[in-house]
């Protein structure tokens, strides 16, 4: 088969995460990729090495777009913890490919530089805000309860498995009013 295509990468991350969002990460193959994208079984070994390689790139690219969505909201407000849960449940929601790779170190290259430094900017947010708010003292717990919370409800909503709470509501929103409720109706933690 002929090579010629504008952005082979771009390609074939995206057939990726529509198999990964459709059947999970463990239904990649670079071969049923690169006939998706309509080159040679090779093209995609190029630019990745090997499936590991991929879902790596895709590992960073979801850090890159989570901490993006996470930096707009704390330039909204640095006071709302759980905007940034919403924006955390969003995220999930809108890229589930991305999402279901990017907590399953075992799929990937987890000492990659660019993942490394892709995380750790998803996390200094994370952990700064959440530090702000919580102080020293209580941050490490209070940045588990918050993520465990997002993460907990994003996995739960993909899956389908709150289908019947969700109904017709925006999943994101229902989040915002689960997590209020939790932090006492204040919507921030702290005084």
């Amino acid at each position: 088969m002929a090579y010629h295509h504008g952005d082979l990468r771009r390609a074939v991350l995206d057939a990726a995460l529509d198999v990964i969002a459709a059947d999970g990460p463990s239904a990649i193959s670079l071969r049923g990729l690169a006939r998706r994208a309509g080159v040679s079984h090779a093209a995609p070994a190029h630019h990745f090495k090997d499936k590991a390689g991929l879902l790596t790139a895709i590992a960073v690219e979801g850090n890159e777009l989570l901490a993006g969505s996470l930096a707009e909201a704390i330039a909204e407000d640095r006071t709302k913890l759980i905007d940034l849960g919403v924006r955390y449940v969003r995220f999930a929601l809108e890229h589930p490919g991305h999402f279901a790779v990017m907590y399953r170190p075992d799929l990937y290259h987890r000492d990659a530089p660019e993942l490394v430094a892709a995380r750790e900017r998803t996390g200094r947010m994370l952990r700064g805000t959440v530090k702000a708010l919580a102080g020293d003292h209580s941050a490490p717990l209070a940045q588990l309860a918050a993520w465990s919370t997002a993460h907990g409800f994003a996995t739960l909503a993909l899956a389908g498995n709150l289908d019947r709470a969700i109904g017709d509501q925006d999943p994101a929103e229902l989040f915002r009013t689960l997590a209020d409720v939790m932090f006492v109706g204040r919507g921030t933690i702290g005084p």
